[in-house]
């Protein structure tokens, strides 16, 4: 059988890692393929990159659209990323008849419906086991493995950046504007860590896994989206003594009236395998009815990661080329006219627990005002601790902390509490608030 001819829209860190092991592993993927995969065209505007990685194997362009073109590529592998051009590109290798692959999570969580309906009105593929997680085969999981169970839940660290961040604040007790500083330096994290450090990225992700689990369209313009640049290294200290971890998690929950969509940091029980987790690894725990809880885990970002899970998609591609489109499985797990309507819950009507810090001036009846204001809403308390201010800032005695750990309560139930409790003259900061999970 021919090969499948691959043209490849970027050459940068993914896009050369995936010539790379393309051509390392050819007769490996040729034996699980059916077929040979090999890169046939390459466009990037910096063709002289293109060449030091390529060199004769494959015809360089600086045009992406001629790549699309051509009748020497049956498979576009967009690596350009963002909301643009890219959009624009995959749309006309979808019009022109080619099978898609992408790790542009960006663009099919804010496009994907967009996308997938012009693929499947074509007949062709759109792949994106590189969108969520790297390496970690976590889209095949969900769409084939898990295709037997009703999926109850999904939390995934899948953000690498905030995960290294929060690990070396939990590590040396520094504060997040420090640790951002070393990790640009290092190198995990860019140059503008916006879309990371304020949970941008992970919230694309958490979008496309809602998506897959639970047969709903992809709606990241409803999610819930927060980062970690408030965090301070007090709370994740304090988190620690009570036996938690924060994590920056992507959440998507199964409600009878809706689905929870939300990315957040988020308390952990250290117990937990997920909140020990570290440094720029990620992974995600899956909850389904009949296989209980299943965790996958490795290298989220990185050249030959990423690599991995765009040859996969590719191999998956080359095994479904003559197949007829009913016989693939689809985008997103779910036959197209059987998706749910299921909505996106607002933040308000979501149900969680909490952690709760108060820095309070050390008087008689403070207690007592504050536990009154949550039983007001009925929130029910887990545990307080209380630790002195100067135990963690150098404010002196006049001052203490109360960290209170409530049980399940509402989002807006809660939102009523602190507004109240904010107002009491005795609270003197802004009161610090962290979901917790039990992810049991």
């Amino acid at each position: 059988m021919r090969p499948v001819r691959v043209g490849l829209l970027g050459i940068g860190t993914v896009g050369g890692g995936t010539f790379t092991v393309l051509k390392r592993n050819q007769e490996e993927i040729r034996r699980r393929a059916g077929r040979g995969i090999e890169v046939t065209m390459v466009a990037d505007l910096n063709t002289a990159l293109a060449q030091q990685v390529v060199g004769d194997a494959a015809q360089i362009v600086s045009d992406a659209r001629a790549v699309i073109a051509s009748p020497d590529v049956d498979v576009v592998v967009e690596l350009i990323g963002g909301y643009g051009i890219a959009k624009a590109l995959v749309l006309e290798a979808i019009a022109a008849g080619k099978h898609v692959v992408t790790a542009n999570k960006a663009l099919l969580a804010v496009h994907g419906t967009e996308i997938f309906a012009a693929a499947r009105a074509k007949g062709v593929i759109v792949a994106f086991e590189a969108a969520v997680a790297g390496g970690i085969p976590i889209i095949k999981a969900l769409r084939e493995g898990l295709t037997a169970n009703q999926i109850q839940w999904v939390a995934g660290i899948i953000n690498g950046t905030t995960n290294f961040i929060l690990s070396e604040m939990r590590d040396k007790g520094l504060d997040f504007d420090v640790v951002l500083k070393e990790a640009q330096r290092l190198g995990y994290a860019e140059a503008d860590p916006t879309f990371d450090i304020e949970g941008v990225d992970a919230a694309h992700k958490a979008t496309l896994l809602s998506a897959i689990a639970f047969g709903i369209p992809v709606q990241f313009d409803k999610a819930h989206v927060e980062g970690i640049t408030q965090l301070s290294a007090t709370d994740i200290k304090y988190a620690e003594q009570l036996g938690y971890r924060i994590k920056l998690l992507g959440i998507a929950r199964r409600r009878a009236n809706g689905v929870e969509l939300r990315t957040h940091p988020t308390l952990v029980p250290m117990r937990r395998l997920i909140a020990n987790v570290e440094g720029a690894m990620n992974a995600v725990l899956v909850q389904g009815d009949a296989v209980g809880t299943t965790m996958y885990y490795g290298k989220g970002a990185g050249s030959e990661p990423t690599a991995s899970a765009v040859v996969a998609d590719l191999v998956d591609i080359a095994r479904l080329l003559d197949a007829a489109p009913a016989a693939r499985v689809p985008y997103l797990a779910f036959q197209p006219d059987e998706m749910s309507t299921l909505p996106i819950l607002p933040l308000d009507e979501v149900i969680t627990s909490f952690y709760l810090r108060l820095r309070v001036a050390d008087k008689a009846g403070v207690l007592a005002k504050i536990t009154g204001i949550l039983a007001e809403q009925g929130i029910s308390i887990d545990a307080v601790i209380q630790r002195e201010a100067d135990e963690v800032s150098g404010e002196g005695g006049n001052q203490t902390d109360l960290i209170i750990l409530t049980h399940d309560t509402s989002e807006g139930g809660m939102n009523k509490a602190l507004a109240a409790m904010q107002a009491l003259p005795t609270v003197l900061a802004p009161i610090v608030r962290v979901r917790k999970e039990e992810l049991a």
